[in-house]
């Protein structure tokens, strides 16, 4: 069988790039010990209360100190819950100052989820059995939507809420 000399050339190119990738992930993953990040807790879907940070007491915003803050959140059924204000009444606006760090930590009870606060990168996925969390540094006053960026169901485009960064006085 005869080849062309450019064919030889660029059989060599591919079957060398193939090697070269498959060496540096071998060593990657076999001498570097690399491998994906698996580091998410795991939580019962069912029974997300009896975790302390989803307690119906620890929803909502929690002031760490001065600048750090924690915003835990159930999504379930088109409906975030960050726990009620002082009347009982659900909370769909949350009150943070600018320049605040704030991880927000995150579980679902139901189906996937998402959660966005828009114009921010807080971004994440919450998926039944698992919290996942998403930090970020507030600096700019405003308000700011929460919006589920996956598609949960008839009533996805009604689960919102709004993060409302002020500027301390």
């Amino acid at each position: 069988m005869h080849m062309h000399k450019y064919e030889k050339i660029w059989m060599f190119f591919g079957g060398g790039s193939l090697l070269v990738f498959l060496i540096v992930l071998g060593v990657g993953a076999f001498l570097q010990g690399t491998q994906p990040p698996s580091c998410l807790t795991t939580i019962n879907p069912e029974n997300v209360e009896a975790h302390e940070s989803f307690k119906q007491e620890n929803l909502g915003v929690q002031q760490i100190d001065e600048n750090n803050y924690v915003v835990n959140v159930v999504a379930s059924a088109f409906n975030y819950d960050f726990g009620t204000d002082e009347d009982g009444n659900p909370q769909r606006n949350l009150k943070i100052p600018a320049g605040s760090t704030v991880l927000f930590q995150g579980t679902t009870k139901d189906v996937i989820h998402g959660f966005q606060v828009a114009g921010t990168n807080a971004n994440m996925m919450l998926e039944p059995g698992y919290i996942n969390s998403v930090e970020v540094t507030l600096n700019n006053p405003g308000t700011y939507t929460v919006i589920c960026n996956e598609y949960c169901g008839t009533g996805h485009h009604l689960m919102t809420a709004t993060v409302e960064v002020y500027e301390e006085s």
